[in-house]
């Protein structure tokens, strides 16, 4: 903490996160002697802030039952931090339907800063440049997505109607997994018992979202083991696309799936080999992938690729032979 303001605000902060807090605790924490953790806790008096002194071997500092600070009391790093990230959940698309509510929650925090840091905070954000347009038009309602999480996090049945990449529309009831950020996309995993499978679904689709009633019930015991990102991805990487382009590696599936970028392929293992398959519309960024694999493989289709590796090849071995070739 760069003074002893800072360090006041600190001590206020851990006093309200909770607890008995220890003289010895505040001493390594604020980076101070006792002395001034002492004086300290006398300032926050002076402002009417109860705060109780336990005496003992055991004894400390604690806040006043019942007392409760005003909203954003922000030190500079955490205004940076909460301003910064309003910023980039828009920049990322990863905030709710309602463009409006960064924009009215950042002129809410501005208001209550200090003027300088207020000005200090405005230049940051007026001067900071994105190396990517903002991403806009997937957003979820707010409402479903806190939707989505209670039902996730309460293990209840879920009912909404949902609009596939087809456009068609359907009505849903499943038993909720996991909510996954990816991409500048939300999604849903779920089993839907209706036909008995696990699905994928994107929550900037579902509309007329409700909790049922009671908890459901995980119908296998290593359902409840599932990694909702890993199947979010393995989700992705299985949609169908112009080409389906399935490589065997000599590698192990862990070390294979680790130099692939996240969701781009299903990687399977096969003995001590993998078996990579991955869909692109285009095949002319694929030998690159592959080949930043650095392992051995063998394409098994589709036989345009390789081709298109025999033809780098070439130009691979043109480029080594030096300005004579």
């Amino acid at each position: 903490m760069s003074g002893p303001t800072s360090r006041v605000l600190m001590l206020l902060e851990l006093l309200q996160s909770g607890g008995l807090r220890s003289r010895a605790e505040l001493v390594e924490r604020l980076g101070v002697d006792e002395r001034t953790v002492r004086r300290y806790i006398g300032h926050l008096m002076d402002l009417e802030i109860p705060v109780e002194s336990v005496r003992g071997r055991y004894g400390g500092y604690r806040l006043g039952r019942g007392y409760r600070l005003p909203p954003l009391m922000l030190t500079d790093d955490e205004a940076l931090a909460v301003l910064l990230g309003l910023v980039a959940g828009e920049r990322t698309g990863l905030t709710t339907a309602a463009a409006a509510a960064g924009d009215t929650a950042r002129a809410k925090i501005r208001r209550v800063l200090p003027a300088a840091l207020g000005a200090r905070l405005d230049a940051l954000l007026d001067a900071v440049s994105f190396s990517t347009d903002p991403l806009r038009g997937s957003a979820p309602e707010g409402e479903v997505l806190l939707a989505v999480a209670d039902a996730v996090q309460r293990g209840r049945p879920l009912a909404f109607r949902y609009r596939g990449a087809d456009g068609r529309r359907s009505a849903r009831t499943v038993h909720p997994h996991g909510l996954v950020a990816h991409s500048a996309r939300w999604y849903l995993t779920a089993h839907d018992p209706g036909i008995g499978e696990d699905r994928t679904f994107r929550v900037d689709r579902m509309v007329d979202v409700r909790a049922l009633p009671g908890v459901f019930v995980s119908s296998a015991v290593a359902e409840d083991h599932l990694d909702p990102v890993a199947r979010v991805l393995d989700g992705i990487a299985a949609a169908p696309r112009g080409h389906e382009v399935v490589v065997r590696v000599r590698g192990v599936a862990e070390e294979v799936r680790a130099r692939l970028p996240a969701g781009l392929a299903v990687v399977e293992p096969v003995g001590q080999e993998s078996r990579v398959t991955l869909h692109a519309e285009r095949l002319d960024w694929v030998p690159g992938v592959l080949i930043a694999l650095d392992h051995d493989f063998v394409v098994e289709r589709p036989v345009d690729l390789r081709e298109r590796l025999a033809e780098l090849a070439a130009r691979l071995a043109r480029a080594a032979g030096g300005p004579e070739s």
